[in-house]
């Protein structure tokens, strides 16, 4: 990055996510974070899903919101060992 030139702002990037300082019961957050950890997100992950589910049920999600990013890993490609593959269990002619 170059130095600003005089009399110039330095320029700074527009923050994709806005980070937010939360004080919460310890034993709420430990409910929190099973519930997260039953449904495979992170605490920060099923915090944002709650919040944005409360604004869509009040009718205050604003429009032009951004879909909660995908995390995790990207889905295999499609075959025998991807998520089309065959079924678990025996197959036809086997013991």
């Amino acid at each position: 990055m170059t130095p600003p030139e005089e009399g110039e702002a330095p320029r700074r990037r527009p923050q994709q996510r806005k980070q937010v300082l939360l004080r919460l019961d310890p034993l709420v957050y430990d409910a929190l974070a099973r519930w997260a950890s039953d449904e495979l997100r992170s605490a920060n992950a099923q915090i944002e899903f709650l919040l944005r589910k409360a604004l869509q049920d009040a009718g205050r999600l604003p429009g032009g919101a951004q879909p909660l990013p995908r995390r995790g890993r990207p889905p295999g490609p499609p075959g025998p060992s991807g998520p089309s593959g065959p079924a678990e269990g025996p197959t036809p002619g086997s013991p």
